[in-house]
């Protein structure tokens, strides 16, 4: 596992370099990933402009500034993520705030298509469900995960699935301004509940 590990830190980005790969691939008519598809493409404009927004209006609770300024144990926090995903980008930006909080944390991303052998250690049900947030200590040890989306938008997903039998259209734009109205809230209580 540390291997797997550390091969995929070598492969990893900051989040202002993950912000400019998507740039750039936008740029190119491209997304992050191994399939082109031109609703992944479609999905990371939009998801471009929600981190943007993100960037400008997000504030970290200021409990949760409190605890990690009093951090004293160092922790990489390493991202399994693609610019394509709606969960990822209303996500992501919370992770970063909380992690420029505090020296003691580096906040890394790695895309999963590229990285599946990592991906696959934490399969959600068994998939591939984005973003998973792997703590690691300074002997690269996950201390605890998270992942893919906050308690209230897993159930939404759940009882969705369970009323409708999948995720549509519909759904996708109540999920979003669910996270929209929860303002990285219920992101910021979960994560930091994990230290």
């Amino acid at each position: 596992m540390k291997n797997i590990i550390q091969q995929s830190l070598q492969n990893s980005l900051s989040y202002t370099a993950y912000r400019q790969l998507i740039n750039d691939l936008l740029t190119e008519g491209k997304s992050t990933g191994t399939t082109e598809n031109p609703d992944y493409l479609q999905f990371s404009e939009l998801n471009k402009s929600r981190m943007n927004r993100l960037d400008k209006t997000l504030k970290v609770l200021e409990n949760h500034k409190q605890k990690l300024l009093k951090l004293t144990t160092s922790y990489t926090w390493l991202v399994i993520s693609e610019g394509w995903c709606g969960d990822a980008a209303q996500i992501l930006p919370v992770l970063n705030k909380l992690a420029e909080v505090s020296d003691n944390i580096d906040l890394r991303i790695v895309i999963r298509d590229e990285n599946l052998e990592l991906m696959d250690q934490f399969l959600t049900n068994g998939n591939r469900a984005i973003p998973i947030l792997l703590i690691l200590d300074a002997e690269m040890n996950v201390v605890n995960q998270w992942g893919p989306r906050p308690l209230t938008a897993t159930q939404m997903v759940l009882d969705y699935k369970t009323k409708y039998g999948l995720l549509d259209a519909d759904f996708k734009i109540q999920l979003q301004t669910w996270y929209n109205e929860n303002k990285g809230i219920e992101i910021q209580n979960e994560v930091m509940n994990l230290f």
